[in-house]
Parts: structure tokens; C-alpha cells; sequence
């Protein structure tokens, strides 16, 4: 099909005015931008919203994963569905499925997402060297479907690159661009600040919209870096699981987020995992309290709306007199690490330690294993000189696997064979007899004479005299039912076969 077979689609600003000219947007995370947790969002001020990524593959096969991928109301608009795909084939019979049945203004196709199963699955930042594929998956869609395609993107480490990264993605035919300003290494740990400079530069390289992605942890964030990159729109994730009313201004208490969210997913229903995991987030400097890790082992073991709300409703009790300021609150040492701007009850973004800072502590954790390495083999050879002196201390061999786990983690405890154990009593076995064993043997050892020798074992299970005795009565009563029947049967021979049964009894 080519595209003059198609209605005329929106692209470019076309598209972004149709969407309402979009300013605060809630960015696509696996198994977090529900409908329920978009509808919260859309409460507190998002303009626009992303599904979780949807893997293409799957999608097509799996039935059930669109069912439960694609849920949405009428309220749930404007929305981008986002797939990451590897194939131009396979991605397009994904977006042609999901316009079957789903509405929506624009697919997405993600080139961003850093984390190792994108890595194992060849997809997300991991394709951002494969231009050609790239130009083909993205101008496949555009040119065979009649539904918008945007993309989102992170930066490389040269600006040059990124800017002519982008220009071919719009050559290809995406009409929205998402930059986040981080490279593919920066994860985890070792996150660090997003790079506005590189999404100021594509902006001022392509004449498609740009949404900004990276730094915004509260409204002023947005407002500064629409200043400084002069994009169009600016997109959250991280500091938006933390506070979903962050494009509204406000910090409002945890409890009040959570039992919202809770009231949404009660209307638009999804995995208690997800639930979970928003929680978690939401509520995550106050689980940082030691006094309240019973609270937090009960967010992780419940498996009910009802027992999340119970607990979010016990955070609350427990904060509610400082918040109304009827007893002044004392900020725990835990706290001091984190260094929040509001009392720790208060939605507020996470703010990871520099990256200079974790790898300072990873240093040390080094050195603290490598001094432990050096006192085991210190203590080793110790033993070994005892044992060598005809000492009676005796230090256990430990086997070069053991060796590998041990250099991974120092402290690992290893569970100890039994001391002074016999021997199989059988001349050619050096395995350990079973305690269990009535006569001394191995399993092996045990099973093989029992066969031979037509014995029992209750310590191994073994029971063969048993089994064949059961065998032997079985035969008996089968030839005694012939021989009543009486139909077809020598009664001669089967009085022979009785006395041989008899005499191997």
C-alpha cells in the first residue's frame, strides 16, 4: 500500500498542534505509565502521555499482551503507544495491529532505553549505530501506514553525531523527536546529569518538534530547560513516579498520591506488581526510616488493593501530626545522606549520589574484599605449615569453584560436609554410607545388592523383596481365577505353575 492510497496524515507541527501543542509530558516506562497511573496523571497537569514499551514481537504472537498493553479510555488522550522493534517487518505488523483496535495519535518507536535486556534483546539505545536499519523500520511505517511515527532517542558523547543522528531519523520519516540527554552508559549509578546542550543542538538542527527528556525533578526544571533548549515540549519519567503532581507545582503528602492511585487503579485495573512498584516509589525516602522497614515488608508481601491501602494508610498515621504540625518532627540520621528539601512524608524527587561519589564507595567495598582475600590466604597458609609441622588443625581444601565465588564475595559461607562419615561398606565404593542406610551402603551401592540379594532398604526406599512378593501373590490369585473360569485353560499345567510359584516362595 502507498501512502496516496491513505488519508492525508499530520506530521510535524501539524501533529504536535493536534496533540494541543504539548509543554509537560509523561515519558513511557515498562510496567509503569498505565492507564491508571496516566489518568493520575493527567489529574495533576500532563499534556501528554506514552504506554509503557511494547515489545513487537510479542505483541504480534501473544494475544493477551496486547489485550492487557493496550487499555485506555476516552479521557486517555492525547496518547503516543510505544514499540521497540528490531525488524521493519515485524514493527510494522505491530503498529497495523494496534490501529486495529486502538486509538491513539501517534506510535513511537523507542531508541533509548539503556538497561541490559534491551542489550540481550537487540533493541532500545542498542541500535543506535545501525543507521540503515533505523532508516528502514522508520520509513517503513511512515510510508505504509497513515498514522504518525515519532522516536525517542539518547545522545552520543560527540554532539556532531547526535545532531546528524537525529536529521537522519527525521529524513526517515519520524515527525516527533524525544532526546534524552544522557548517553547509553549513563544508568544506574551512574546516571549523572542529562546533557541540555546536545538537545539544544538538535533542536536547532531539525524542523520537527523536540521534547527534552532528562534533569526534571519539579516545574521549575521545566521551565528552565524550555528556556535554555527552547524545545517544545518537556518529558519526566524518574522524577514523575516520585511525585505524579510534579507538572502541577504542588508536593503534596505521600499518603495523598498513594491512596489516589490506588482509587484509579481500582478503575482501571492492572498487575499487582505494577501497583507495587508505584508504591515503592512513591513512598521510597520514608521506607529509608528504620522505623518503618515493618511497613515496607508489608508493601512488599501484600497481594490485595486492600492491604496496600491498608499500609499507606499506617504511613499516614504516623506522619499525619507532623504534617498538621501538632508535634514537631527530628529528622532521622538515615535522612542525612539524602539531603531532601522537604520533611521526609512529602512527594519529592530522588536524587541519586554523583557518580564520583558511587564509584568512591565501590573503591572501597574493593579494597575491603581484597583485604579479606589476602587474610584468607594469609590463614591458609597458616593451616597448611600446621598441617605440614604434623599439627592436628587441618584447614578444609576448597575447590577452585569455590575459590571463583569466594573472590566475588569474601563472606560467602559454604555448608560443610560431614566429619568423620563412613565408608560404603562395599569394597570397590569410597562414597559415604547414608546415615539412613540399614546396611551400610551408598544409594548406588545399596540398590544394586538389594537387587541381587532380594532385599529391603526403608533408610534408601528400596524394596525389592517387597515388590517381588507382591508380584508373586498377584500371579497366584490371577492363575486361581482361571482356573474357577475354567475356560480355555489346562488345568495340568496350571496346577504345574502353581507348585513352581510355590517353590520359589
Amino acid at each position: 500500500t502507498s501512502t496516496r492510497d491513505m488519508p492525508d496524515k499530520l506530521g510535524g507541527f501539524d501533529l504536535y498542534r493536534s496533540l494541543g501543542s504539548p509543554v509537560k509530558v509523561v515519558a513511557p516506562m515498562v510496567d509503569a505509565s498505565e492507564l491508571a497511573w496516566r489518568m493520575l496523571a493527567r489529574k495533576y497537569g500532563a499534556e501528554l502521555c506514552f504506554t509503557p514499551m511494547l515489545h513487537s514481537g510479542v505483541f504480534i504472537r501473544d494475544k493477551k499482551y496486547r489485550l492487557e498493553s493496550l487499555q485506555t479510555c476516552p479521557e486517555d488522550r492525547p496518547l503516543i503507544v510505544q514499540f521497540c522493534a528490531n525488524d521493519p517487518e515485524i514493527f510494522l505488523t505491530a503498529v497495523t495491529m494496534a490501529m486495529e483496535d486502538f486509538q491513539c495519535d501517534a506510535v513511537d518507536l523507542n531508541l533509548g532505553c539503556p538497561q541490559i535486556i534491551a542489550k540481550r534483546g537487540h533493541f532500545g539505545s542498542f541500535l543506535q549505530d545501525e543507521w540503515e536499519l533505523l532508516t528502514k523500520m522508520v520509513s517503513t511505517v511512515h510510508e505504509k501506514t497513515n498514522i504518525p511515527i515519532t522516536v525517542k532517542v539518547r545522545v552520543f558523547p560527540e554532539v556532531e553525531k547526535t545532531v546528524r543522528y537525529a536529521q537522519m531519523l527525521e529524513s526517515a520519516g519520524a515527525q516527533m523527536i524525544t532526546v534524552h540527554g544522557r548517553t547509553r552508559e549513563q544508568k544506574g549509578p551512574l546516571t549523572g546529569l542529562a546533557d541540555w546542550t546536545q538537545v539544544a543542538a538538535v533542536k536547532k538542527a531539525v524542523r520537527i518538534p523536540v521534547i527534552a527528556n532528562g534533569n526534571i525533578q519539579n516545574l521549575e526544571d521545566v521551565d528552565r530547560c524550555m528556556k535554555e533548549t527552547q524545545v517544545e515540549g518537556v518529558m519526566s519519567a524518574e522524577g514523575h513516579l516520585t511525585n505524579p503532581a510534579i507538572f502541577g507545582g504542588l508536593n503534596p503528602p505521600v499518603w495523598c498520591m498513594c491512596l489516589e492511585y490506588l482509587e484509579y487503579v481500582q478503575l482501571y485495573p492492572c498487575p499487582l506488581s505494577y501497583v507495587r512498584g508505584h508504591i515503592f516509589k512513591m513512598l521510597n525516602h520514608v521506607f529509608q526510616v528504620r522505623s518503618n522497614y515493618d511497613l515496607r515488608e508489608v508493601i512488599a508481601k501484600s497481594h490485595s488493593l486492600e492491604e496496600f491501602r491498608s499500609a499507606v494508610e499506617r504511613v499516614r498515621d504516623r506522619y499525619i501530626m507532623y504534617q498538621e504540625g501538632d508535634r514537631e518532627f527530628t529528622q532521622p540520621e538515615e535522612l542525612e545522606l539524602f539531603q531532601l528539601k522537604y520533611p521526609v512524608w512529602i512527594c519529592q524527587p530522588y536524587v541519586r549520589p554523583p557518580p564520583d561519589v558511587y564509584l568512591e564507595k565501590m573503591r572501597k567495598l574493593a579494597e575491603e574484599e581484597r583485604r579479606v582475600r589476602e587474610e584468607m590466604v594469609k590463614c591458609e597458609g597458616e593451616n597448611k605449615r600446621v598441617v605440614e609441622e604434623g599439627g592436628e588443625e587441618e584447614k578444609e581444601q576448597i575447590s577452585k569453584k569455590k575459590q571463583k565465588k569466594l573472590e566475588r564475595n569474601p563472606r560467602k559461607a559454604f555448608s560443610k560436609g560431614r566429619e568423620n562419615s563412613q565408608l560404603c561398606c562395599e569394597e570397590s565404593c569410597h562414597n559415604p554410607c547414608s546415615l539412613k542406610c540399614l546396611h551400610g551402603r551408598c544409594r548406588k551401592c545399596c540398590k544394586e545388592v538389594a537387587f541381587k540379594e532380594n532385599l529391603d532398604c526403608e533408610g534408601h526406599r528400596v524394596f525389592i523383596r517387597s515388590n517381588r512378593e507382591k508380584a508373586k501373590l498377584c500371579s497366584k490369585e490371577k492363575l486361581a481365577e482361571e482356573v474357577t473360569a475354567g475356560v480355555g485353560v489346562d488345568k495340568s499345567d496350571v496346577g504345574n505353575d502353581l507348585v513352581e510359584i510355590s517353590e520359589t516362595d
